[in-house]
């Protein structure tokens, strides 16, 4: 067996998984992530660490040249897999491992792009720059005046700051497919230094027709349909929620192994388990993120939101409630979701006037997530540019939301 074909193995044997969810596919993702852990694989956070692209959900058009973006800055081994549903998820990812062990398969899945470390690479084109855009997209927000982009790379231009001094401005943008983003929307900043001037939404446009009901708020559209639903799923589902945006802002902030805990105890509560063998880890978790010190002092005083200003910017639910800033708002998920656990044998029929899904009361377009989103833009300005990621995290707005919402409202 020669050397190449032993490298091969050792990544098939334990390949690291980027996992890219297209709009509408939350549960393609769970299945994933959940996959990926019982099976010990590592998550790749960046093109640059993976092995395996797995893309979950359906095909996306308008999302097509950021996931060829992706691909195309990624080393080789690689392949990039497909999972439609949840149910496509391990069989994804086992043909990903038969094909990275394959060195024939190898050979001939690169011969459009990048060569095996040590093959002759003549001919080929040398590899784009990574876009500014989370390595996903084009240089559609870049400044310089029109200046040349030496290498693909933004040039700065100048402009006055929020004193009026005239300063090098940066353009750059973060989305649309990043690890642990909410998929489809994309900021582009205008930076001074690494403070943000000024923040531009864009959100993925709404399907045609709608997606399917959003996984997070299911329980109450079902039973806003009619359907008798027990206030007990929607309570599991929420809590189950609240968790999953845990999940997200704590990988964000770099916390990986409160992030891992946070993930298994969503999957324990989407696969069923009773109050009683879940409350005892849940609590514990509670204590060590909302007591810790170090991520308190990492986030403080980021994002601040009111109540007043949230509820003018159509934000209902956790995110008004929180009446705050960063810490406000993962404590707040912290304590919704403990307070959940003791409703999951709750009998009674959910009412969906009175009772919120994750992100907030449903009441029509715009959808709450819409809202949050919508909010970014002003909570970002001022901010530092290390700070961006946290503060779209403590919202976490769903995009399953936007896509499945009537097109009039999808940019609020």
């Amino acid at each position: 067996m020669d050397l190449t074909a032993v490298l091969l193995k050792a990544v098939a044997a334990r390949p690291r998984v980027l996992v890219t969810t297209l709009p509408g596919a939350t549960p393609v993702r769970l299945a994933a992530e959940r996959h990926l852990r019982s099976r010990d694989l590592p998550r790749a956070v960046t093109p640059a660490d993976a092995d395996v692209l797995l893309v979950a959900g359906t095909h996306d058009p308008g999302l097509e040249a950021a996931l060829e973006r992706l691909w195309q800055d990624m080393p080789a081994p690689r392949f990039r897999a497909h999972a439609a549903s949840a149910g496509d998820v391990a069989a994804a990812i086992e043909t990903a491992c038969s094909h990275l062990a394959d060195p024939s398969e190898q050979r001939a899945h690169e011969r459009g792009g990048r060569s095996l470390p040590g093959e002759d690479q003549g001919g080929h084109d040398a590899p784009d720059h990574a876009s500014p855009e989370g390595r996903a997209g084009d240089h559609s927000g870049q400044g310089g005046g029109g200046m040349a982009m030496p290498a693909g790379l933004p040039m700065a231009a100048q402009g006055p700051d929020r004193d009026g001094l005239m300063l090098d401005q940066l353009h750059v943008a973060l989305g649309p497919l990043l690890a642990d983003w909410p998929e489809g929307l994309i900021l582009r900043l205008t930076l001074q230094g690494d403070v943000i001037q000024r923040a531009e939404l864009s959100l993925p446009a709404p399907r045609r027709p709608p997606s399917a009901v959003p996984f997070w708020t299911e329980p109450w559209a079902r039973a806003a349909a009619g359907e008798q639903v027990h206030a007990a799923e929607a309570a599991r589902r929420r809590a189950a929620g609240h968790l999953d945006s845990m999940g997200r802002f704590l990988a964000v902030a770099g916390w990986q192994a409160a992030a891992t805990t946070a993930r298994r105890l969503r999957d324990e509560l989407l696969g069923g388990a009773g109050a009683a063998s879940v409350r005892p880890a849940a609590e514990r978790f509670a204590r060590q993120v909302g007591r810790s010190r170090t991520l308190s002092w990492l986030t403080r005083g980021l994002g601040r939101l009111s109540s007043a200003d949230a509820v003018a910017a159509g934000i209902r639910g956790p995110a008004a409630r929180a009446d705050g800033d960063v810490p406000a708002r993962y404590r707040l998920w912290l304590t919704a979701a403990l307070e959940d656990l003791d409703r999951l044998e709750d009998r009674r029929l959910l009412d969906p006037a009175r009772e919120e899904p994750p992100r907030g009361r449903l009441g029509g377009p715009p959808s709450p997530s819409t809202g949050l989103a919508g909010a970014l833009p002003r909570l970002l300005e001022g901010a530092e540019l290390g700070a961006a990621r946290l503060i779209v995290a403590s919202l976490d707005p769903d995009p399953d939301e936007w896509v499945a919402q009537p097109v009039e409202s999808a940019h609020g």
